[in-house]
């Protein structure tokens, strides 16, 4: 697959009556394609994916889905974003590789990072050597993976939402209003869901929801642990709404997971998008309105670079200078 077969596979849902839009824009401009399928009315939830470059087959999988649904007619009462490939210039250098770069100064910045290998079929980042999945203002900057230098995957930027792709996904989300969301990733066949200082109440609430998905998918639930700055974890934090990582494809498949696979894969998670709008639909009834919930999301764009900003960049910058060569205080 190429990355326009990929873009030409999302671009067709118009011809089947699926309404196509710009969630946003990527560091090299390209449009971070999404659509909406529902009711814009009444309860909202957020699925997105492919922000991992080589993780592509949950793009694929989210365009099955959003298929279904709409040309089905399955979604009332409410409504769900489809946010297909969030990390596209990255999709692209995976799928077509470094000669898809057109500037030669960051062919040879991405083939050096990539230890001077033209093989970029592992992949992760963005053109910027950021993993978008660190670089959300969720305790930045703190997973136990996280790196400091740029390189292929974890390096969490040089700032929280340092990278377009991120501000565009939080700004989105910040826009829509969603009450649950799903962030799809490869590989495992597992679903995360919770986060560091979330209250007891919470974590309880989305374990409960997060049991519905395990039945639905017959993927083991796991509370996340050392993991940060994740779009995930960033609602949980900053939105105070469920959010949960589903690692789709066996833990044995090679990255990237093939097309080969998507009819698995959809078959466990074809029902997934109604089931989490229905339990959204429940969680909602419970909701006191005049909570900071609503106020996170009701008053714009958070100052998520203002309230413990400092202290993070401090961190982020003596974690840098005693981890320099790249690679991780914390593994």
């Amino acid at each position: 697959m190429t990355y326009q077969e990929l873009v030409g596979r999302i671009v067709a849902l118009q011809d089947e009556g699926l309404e196509l839009f710009n969630a946003g824009k990527s560091v090299l401009g390209k449009n971070i394609l999404a659509t909406h399928v529902g009711d814009y009315s009444g309860v909202q939830i957020l699925i997105q994916g492919g922000i991992h470059a080589r993780e592509y087959i949950s793009s694929l999988l989210m365009i099955e889905q959003a298929r279904n649904l709409f040309k089905n007619d399955l979604v009332h009462g409410g409504g769900i974003y489809f946010i297909f490939l969030t990390n596209p210039d990255g999709a692209e250098i995976v799928l077509d590789g470094i000669d898809s770069v057109s500037c030669d100064i960051t062919r040879q910045y991405l083939t050096i990072a990539n230890n001077g290998s033209v093989d970029f079929s592992q992949y992760k980042a963005n053109i910027n050597l950021v993993d978008l999945n660190t670089n959300f203002n969720a305790d930045w900057g703190g997973g136990s993976q996280n790196v400091f230098c740029p390189s292929t995957e974890d390096f969490v930027g040089f700032y929280p939402e340092s990278e377009r792709e991120v501000r565009s996904l939080v700004n989105f989300t910040l826009k829509t209003k969603p009450l649950l969301t799903i962030s799809y990733h490869s590989k495992g066949n597992v679903i995360y869901y919770g986060f560091e200082n979330q209250s007891s109440e919470d974590i309880a609430r989305d374990q409960a929801i997060g049991e519905s998905l395990s039945e639905l998918t017959g993927y083991p639930l796991i509370f996340t642990e050392n993991s940060t700055g994740g779009y995930k974890d960033w609602c949980i934090n900053s939105l105070k709404i469920p959010a949960y990582t589903i690692e789709v494809g066996d833990a044995s498949l090679p990255h990237p997971i093939g097309e080969e696979n998507l009819q698995e894969i959809y078959i466990k998670n074809k029902d997934v998008p109604l089931l989490a709008l229905e339990k959204a639909k429940e969680y909602a009834k419970q909701i006191d309105f005049t909570s900071p919930i609503v106020q996170n999301i009701n008053n714009g764009k958070q100052k998520s670079n203002a309230k413990g900003y400092n202290a993070r960049i401090q961190r982020f910058i003596e974690r840098r200078n005693s981890n320099w060569s790249g690679n991780s205080q914390r593994r």
